[in-house]
């Protein structure tokens, strides 16, 4: 299938111009054979091939045999992350190009969009596994000395995404891809909870755009697990229109919310130690775990229990958890204002029943642990190398890391035990 850009940038009720600058997306079994005669076409002469040594077998050798001569970055997976040694090391061997081509999930297109924005050249994306939602997004998730950070970055020009390639791939990739994008159930909660207490900027179609693609993905999950062509490309479409969304709005509001700040926290490794996990994978278990909170919540709220706290700011005694001196002051710069300066209190109070509406809209997690389960990706704690004795502090801090208003920060205004 190739996507039709030009009706997402069609004028949209919420008033606002959705700017997308990805020119091609081309989501079919042997995308890739189109690489060379649209690279011709658009005048490039000196493109380079960022990949790591799986994703060259996986598809960097095949693009490297329609380019004969292309210089090829093939990086150590082994402890590979998007962080500022790999990007040094890319700086250190890529010389002179004037396109490049991220052949690979994840890490490979954060440190390419960011070498790309660097460096003011494009790139072309060329997904190997349907496994995140990134590949169109116009900002850089690093782990920059050790702190979870989100750089400014470039979107790629174009995206060719080979069916022939990324249905392939071992289940355990898409099951990530399927989590990552199950998570906007939370991320767009989020958002819509954000409009309703303090008017941030939301748009209505993109919301029901990104919901209607998860159905079809969560119909599709037999296919995914058959690793079925069409049910692949569903998986793939559903992630590309989340990084979509994000270019159309300009940050990562639509596809990242509390279920990622768990996720993010965790990587981070302040209270948690290492875990080789997938960002999916994380993300999947995040969710689960705001989806069981919302619900009580929601829970809390109808039954007419839920009152305001006595919060005075960002907890000190949490923020100190993050021990490195460095990652404490980028901690502390995060917080400053406080997000939750802009929520009036009484309003707060008022506007409770609304705020249940919108978490009700959330599946619980009792259905969210069965279509993780059905997509094959984790759900517990322990399967993400994690223990469980640390849910009550993973959602105390987690909205920390991040200056956004969720409802995981909310609550902090409110009476509500976690």
């Amino acid at each position: 299938m190739k996507l039709d850009l030009n009706q997402l940038k069609q004028p949209c009720s919420c008033g606002r111009p959705h700017r997308i600058s990805v020119e091609e997306i081309l989501i079919q079994p042997g995308a890739v054979r189109a690489l060379p005669g649209w690279v011709r076409e658009k005048g490039f002469h000196a493109p380079a091939l960022i990949c790591d040594r799986n994703t060259y077998k996986a598809a960097g050798q095949t693009v490297e045999a329609l380019f004969p001569g292309i210089p090829v970055l093939c990086l150590d997976p082994e402890g590979l992350h998007a962080d500022e040694r790999a990007t040094a090391l890319i700086e250190e061997q890529l010389g002179s190009a004037d396109l490049l081509l991220a052949v690979g999930s994840g890490t490979i297109h954060d440190l390419t969009r960011f070498t790309a924005h660097k460096r003011d050249i494009p790139f072309v994306s060329v997904p190997t596994a349907p496994s995140v939602d990134g590949f169109v997004s116009t900002v850089a998730a690093m782990t920059w000395y050790g702190y979870k950070k989100t750089f400014p970055a470039r979107a790629p020009i174009a995206v060719f995404a080979d069916t022939d390639i990324f249905s392939r791939v071992p289940l355990r990739l898409s099951a990530s891809g399927f989590a990552d994008l199950l998570g906007k159930y939370t991320a767009l909660a989020d958002w819509k909870a954000a409009h309703l207490l303090t008017g941030e900027y939301l748009c209505k179609r993109l919301c029901e755009m990104e919901l209607s693609a998860i159905g079809l993905v969560c119909e599709s999950l037999p296919g995914i697990r058959a690793g079925e062509a069409e049910a692949c490309e569903q998986l793939m479409y559903g992630l590309l229109l989340s990084g979509l969304a994000m270019q159309m709005i300009g940050n990562s509001r639509p596809a990242s919310g509390a279920e990622h700040h768990f996720s993010h926290l965790w990587e981070m490794e302040a209270i948690n130690p290492h875990t080789d996990a997938l960002h999916g994978e994380k993300v999947g278990v995040g969710l689960r775990l705001a989806a069981g909170i919302y619900h009580r919540l929601a829970d809390r709220i109808d039954a007419g229990g839920c009152g305001l706290s006595g919060y005075s700011g960002p907890e000190a005694a949490l923020l100190d958890r993050f021990t490195a001196p460095d990652v404490h002051r980028q901690i502390l710069e995060e917080n400053t204002p406080d997000p939750l300066d802009a929520v009036d209190r009484k309003a707060l109070l008022q506007r409770l029943p609304e705020l249940s509406g919108i978490l009700r809209q959330v599946p619980d997690e009792e259905q969210i642990v069965s279509l993780l389960r059905q997509a094959g990706a984790p759900v517990s704690m322990e399967e993400i190398g994690l223990t469980e004795d640390l849910i009550p502090l993973s959602a105390a801090l987690s909205p920390y890391v991040r200056s956004r208003l969720t409802v995981m920060r909310i609550l902090k205004l409110l009476d509500f035990t976690l």
